[in-house]
């Protein structure tokens, strides 16, 4: 592309904000449009259910640029500006109002949207979704003692909420279908772990039950009943049950959309089935090259790592996006790394190798042998580099080995 050229970015995320960072970093010199739905500059989320909410960080931290940033390196960014259909034909993105905006080469990087809780009492103004910055402005607001807030849904963000939540000294009650927190994600063992954590900070966890409706007076929440009958009085209700991508802007275009996992179907260099169409972040079902699978996740540090790569590949770079999911959270005085992809039925062994029980260990998910997805709980000294290794390399291990700490990962 030459500096006649244009390049809309759909999505005003992490993604695609790093994506026109990188275009202006690689010398590109044509026109670049970020259209953002939202009314705030591009900014990272982490921040709504960590660091802003605990109230560590500063509001301002969670942006990616400052405003001017778009004007001193002539990116056109439009903000309440949601794309509402691309026409490939022409190439051109049509936004609300009608206007269409021409473009050369377009980045989808449209993130998701949380999945709705569908209960009766859904609708008060007290049950909130952890999506938007203005999400986490609201219950930074609220969340002071003796409030009661009924967290519905034990995953990365349900913990997180709870865990900044306890910190402020709210009573908190988390309902979770699974028999435990974050279940599907790591697995029965590791999984205790932070179900410990959480009732060892006062958090009731109601696990293997579900909400059937949210009570309300007078417009507000006063209480949530579950499939057991029990209520549970509650000020505030925060659903944090998963996520949708947003591809509905693709399909309609007509791209090839994965039926499975929900995200647009792209090869190792983020191109989708439209050779001048590309994908990055939540939505994006990469062709990956070292784990041999579609992927498609919603972490930062995809969002962070594939905005950049789409844009690499849009300028014509030869790029094999092979970054592996990596995600953390931290959670009172537990932190922790994850890195490598094990979904269900994608793994047949866990091992654990240090103190599980206090809290300063690796956990190592493996198939047939070999090493799908490893994390470490606080242990800073070593990090994550060694896990990624044994991920990346694909080599069979001795799971005696593997849990013998006298063995340096290193000589797996």
């Amino acid at each position: 592309m030459d500096s006649t050229s244009s390049v809309v970015i759909v999505g005003g995320g992490l993604a695609g904000a790093k994506a026109a960072e990188t275009l202006r970093d690689e010398g590109f010199e044509g026109r670049i449009v970020l259209l953002a739905a939202e009314a705030e500059p591009p900014y990272e989320r982490p921040p709504l259910s960590k660091g802003y909410l605990l109230g560590t960080d500063e509001r301002a931290q969670a942006f990616v640029h400052p405003k001017q940033w778009y004007v001193e390196h002539d990116v056109d960014l439009r903000l309440s500006t949601p794309a509402t259909a691309v026409h490939r034909d022409d190439h051109e993105v049509e936004i609300a109002g009608g206007e269409r905006v021409h473009y050369d080469k377009l980045l989808l990087a449209t993130g998701s949207t949380p999945r709705r809780l569908d209960v009766p009492g859904v609708e008060l103004e007290s049950v909130h979704y952890l999506r938007e910055l203005a999400d986490a402005d609201h219950l930074l607001d609220i969340l002071d003692p003796p409030h009661r807030l009924v967290v519905v849904g034990g995953g990365w963000i349900g913990l997180e909420v709870a865990a900044a939540a306890r910190t402020a000294d709210v009573d908190v009650t988390l309902v979770e279908t699974a028999e435990l927190p974050l279940q599907g994600a790591l697995g029965n063992d590791a999984a205790r772990v932070f179900a410990d954590l959480h009732r060892e900070h006062g958090v009731d966890l109601r696990l293997g039950s579900s909400v059937q409706e949210v009570i309300g007076d007078d417009g507000r929440v006063v209480a949530v009943r579950t499939d057991t009958g029990d209520e549970i009085m509650a000020d505030t209700v925060v659903v944090g049950i998963g996520a949708r991508p947003l591809v509905d802007l693709a399909e309609a275009a007509g791209l090839d959309v994965d039926g499975h996992g929900g995200g647009v179907l792209v090869d190792a260099g983020l191109r989708s089935s439209d050779e001048d169409i590309y994908a990055a972040g939540d939505i994006a079902s990469v062709d990956h090259p070292v784990l041999g699978d579609r992927v498609r996740v919603e972490h930062w540090a995809n969002a962070l790592d594939s905005g950049p790569a789409a844009a690499r590949s849009m300028l014509g770079h030869e790029v094999s996006y092979d970054r592996l999911p990596f995600f953390f959270t931290d959670q009172y005085d537990l932190g922790m790394e994850y890195i490598g992809y094990a979904p269900p039925g994608a793994y047949d062994d866990v091992v654990f190798r240090g103190d599980v029980e206090g809290r300063a260990f690796h956990a190592f998910w493996l198939s047939g042998g070999r090493v799908r997805a490893g994390m470490h709980v606080n242990l800073w000294d070593e990090g994550i580099g060694p896990v990624e290794e044994l991920v990346r390399s694909g080599r069979t291990v001795d799971p005696s080995r593997l849990t013998d700490t006298d063995v340096p990962l290193h000589h797996m």
